[in-house]
């Protein structure tokens, strides 16, 4: 059929049906005649037969050369257009980059300029960049600090190899007083007031900032280190394959609070340690094995990158952390472990303590403790409910899993 023909065809189909179907919805109650009606459906009929006629005989007609004026052909491309998502637009040009193995908001770079990790290396401000340093430092030292230890400080740092990156966080808000020490000037000094290791752990140390480095250090300000040896203290660590590790601890005031850190004379390594009587229900598991306190944790780049996922934002003091740890390394009760060998002495000088803010009665150090306590039994709750949810997705049975677990 000639398109002015079917032009001539549809509009008078249109005006008639238009003034029927007025007819028939009007709002007027009045009476139709049966001739009416009959015409009404005779011209429907008519109407849709001769439009699918048209439409099987004219299968290669664009559809937009035809005057419908009720049919807006622009908002429905508009549309169409916007349920495309942008993965799809850069697959389907081959002028865009778009690649999905990249790190997640790096699709749209070429893999080649891509760079997913960091470091704390410290860079000069002149020559080539190539020739910013002879040597690397492959193991990184955290200290969570105030300056009234500093004196401790300065003396750990001096048992550490220059295969060590040192990064001060201050706790006080002190930092330029720290450079009567040389090396403070090569140290990474980051600072918020009355904020704990952990709270910094979990926005300065993600795994891809520390990537570099095989091992990572976290230890509070309080430690003596007369006995210890860091160069000796990797040695044994890689020796014994313990991916978790502190080191064997003594205490100056008091006895340890577990066991299982408190230093063993005459021995390299050990990982199990016998409790007080109902400690230790399941041998291989926290108190008595696969268990080191956050006091001195030292972590591999595996277990360091496990272990940041689980920190979580709001929980500071890091108290149930180490009974958590296991959870990273497998099997736990074998890769975690205190070197004996390479022995701190723990201070116990309460200064972070002193930091919280009397209330309701309750001393600065008091108030620090009750919020340690909480957050420990927020964090246990969490993760049994976070290990719970898991094992009823996958229609596993976890009622025994979660103890042993």
């Amino acid at each position: 059929m000639p398109l002015w023909l079917w032009n001539t065809t549809q509009s008078k189909i249109y005006n008639s049906l238009s003034s029927d179907m007025c007819i028939l919805f009007c709002c007027s109650c009045a009476k139709r005649k049966p001739s009416d009606s009959m015409r009404i459906i005779v011209i429907f009929f008519v109407g849709t037969a001769l439009g699918l006629i048209v439409g099987v005989s004219l299968p290669t007609l664009s559809i937009t050369k035809f005057n419908l004026p009720s049919i807006n052909l622009s908002c429905i491309q508009q549309k169409f257009t916007e349920t495309i998502s942008s993965q799809d637009k850069f697959l389907n040009d081959p002028s865009k980059i778009w690649v999905p193995t990249n790190p997640r908001g790096a699709e749209r770079l070429a893999p080649g300029i891509v760079k997913a990790e960091s470091d704390f290396f410290l860079r000069k401000l002149w020559g080539l960049p190539s020739e910013d340093f002879t040597s690397k430092p492959k193991y990184l030292m955290t200290f969570t600090v105030g300056y009234e230890q500093r004196m401790n400080i300065d003396a750990a740092v001096k048992k550490l190899s220059e295969n060590f990156t040192i990064v001060l966080f201050h706790y006080d808000g002190r930092t330029t007083e720290w450079d009567e020490f040389e090396w403070s000037k090569r140290a990474i000094h980051i600072s918020v007031h009355k904020q704990t290791k952990w709270w910094y752990a979990k926005r300065f140390l993600h795994p891809d900032i520390v990537a570099p480095y095989e091992y990572i250090f976290m230890w509070d300000e309080d430690l003596g280190v007369e006995h210890f040896n860091a160069e000796e203290y990797i040695k044994l660590v890689r020796k014994h394959k313990l991916e978790i590790s502190q080191p064997g601890l003594e205490q100056s005031k008091g006895a340890p609070c577990w066991n299982m850190t408190k230093r063993r004379e005459g021995h390299e390594v050990h990982k199990e340690a016998q409790e007080k009587p109902g400690k230790c229900k399941y041998p291989l598991l926290p108190p008595c094995a696969a268990f080191v306190e956050i006091m001195a944790p030292v972590f591999s780049r595996a277990a360091w990158r496990c272990v940041w996922h689980m920190i979580q934002n709001e929980f500071v003091h890091g108290w149930g952390l180490d009974f958590a740890f296991r959870k990273c390394v497998e099997p736990a009760h074998e890769k975690i472990g205190v070197v004996d060998a390479q022995w701190i002495v723990h201070q116990g000088v309460p200064s972070l303590g002193n930091q919280g803010e009397a209330q309701a009665g309750k001393t600065a150090w008091r108030a620090v403790k009750e919020r340690c306590g909480m957050e420990w039994r927020m964090f246990q709750g969490r993760l049994t409910n976070a290990e719970r949810s898991y094992y009823k997705s996958k229609g596993i049975n976890y009622t025994n899993l979660l103890v042993h677990n």
